[in-house]
Protein backbone atom coordinates (compact mmCIF):
# COMPACT_ATOMS: atom_id res chain seq x y z
CA UNK A 1 0.00 0.00 0.00
CA UNK A 2 1.54 3.21 -1.30
CA UNK A 3 0.64 6.45 1.14
CA UNK A 4 3.31 8.99 -0.96
CA UNK A 5 0.74 10.86 -2.43
CA UNK A 6 -1.14 11.28 0.48
CA UNK A 7 1.95 11.97 2.78
CA UNK A 8 3.21 14.73 0.10
CA UNK A 9 -0.60 15.97 0.15
CA UNK A 10 -0.61 16.93 3.62
CA UNK A 11 3.32 18.05 3.45
CA UNK A 12 3.25 21.63 5.06
CA UNK A 13 3.54 24.23 2.37
CA UNK A 14 6.36 26.75 2.38
CA UNK A 15 5.84 29.78 3.29
CA UNK A 16 6.64 33.13 1.06
CA UNK A 17 9.35 34.48 2.91
CA UNK A 18 11.26 30.64 2.83
CA UNK A 19 10.66 30.59 -1.11
CA UNK A 20 12.07 33.97 -1.31
CA UNK A 21 15.07 32.46 0.39
CA UNK A 22 14.99 30.26 -1.72
CA UNK A 23 15.23 31.62 -4.86
CA UNK A 24 17.79 34.21 -3.37
CA UNK A 25 20.92 33.96 -5.25
CA UNK A 26 22.95 35.66 -2.55
CA UNK A 27 21.97 33.65 0.36
CA UNK A 28 22.51 30.23 -1.76
CA UNK A 29 26.25 31.34 -1.99
CA UNK A 30 26.76 31.83 1.28
CA UNK A 31 24.45 28.55 1.76
CA UNK A 32 27.31 26.84 -0.10
CA UNK A 33 30.17 28.52 1.10
CA UNK A 34 29.31 27.67 4.26
CA UNK A 35 28.64 24.06 3.66
CA UNK A 36 31.41 23.73 1.71
CA UNK A 37 33.83 25.21 4.50
CA UNK A 38 32.09 22.51 6.72
CA UNK A 39 32.88 19.80 4.33
CA UNK A 40 36.68 21.03 4.12
CA UNK A 41 36.90 21.52 7.26
CA UNK A 42 35.67 17.66 8.49
CA UNK A 43 37.98 16.15 5.67
CA UNK A 44 41.03 17.95 6.84
CA UNK A 45 40.58 16.79 10.44
CA UNK A 46 39.94 12.96 9.47
CA UNK A 47 42.48 12.56 6.42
Amino acid sequence: MDTTNARISNAPLPTSGELRRRRNVVVQFFRFVGTSWTMWRLARRHH
